[in-house]
């Protein structure tokens, strides 16, 4: 081989070489590369889940949560009365039912009946509502000393 054949084959390899190298270079700074030619930021995020929930006090401040009811004595034919204040602690407007249960005696259930003064209007968030529970009791009441149930209020998304 001439010497300039040489030096053209030599002069190639080191043009390759140099390829390879500026390509393994760009390839092991690639994340470096890309670090600079990117942009990155972040967006905070915040809300609110619906909720219902709802609470039942003793007094329009809502300080003491009320668990039971003591009725008192009630003659046949007679009526006895209690106001209770729910107050909507959820996010979400409600409405109102009620529903008796768990009656001690069972046959109590047959001379009881309970009402109540809500209306079935729409109850906002954080609102306030007075309701007041009115128990009848049967004339022709027999078998029944004493007696004991469940009031269960439920709140509904208006």
């Amino acid at each position: 081989m001439s010497s300039e054949n040489g030096g053209t084959l030599t002069r190639k390899l080191i043009g390759i070489i140099g390829i390879v190298l500026t390509v393994g270079l760009i390839m092991a700074n690639a994340n470096s590369i890309y670090g600079l030619l990117s942009a990155v930021t972040s967006i905070g995020s915040s809300g609110v889940v619906s909720s219902a929930n709802l609470g039942v006090y003793q007094e329009s401040q809502c300080i003491n949560t009320l668990s039971s009811i003591n009725w008192g004595t009630i003659s046949p034919g007679g009526t006895a009365t209690y106001t209770v204040y729910v107050k909507n602690t959820g996010t979400v407007a409600l409405t109102l039912t009620f529903t008796t249960g768990s009656w001690s005696p069972a046959s109590a259930s047959t001379y009881f009946t309970l009402t109540w003064s809500y209306t079935g209007s729409q109850i906002n968030s954080n609102a306030v509502v007075p309701i007041t529970f009115t128990l009848s009791l049967s004339q022709s009441v027999t078998g029944v000393s004493d007696f004991q149930f469940q009031i269960t209020i439920t709140g509904t998304q208006a």
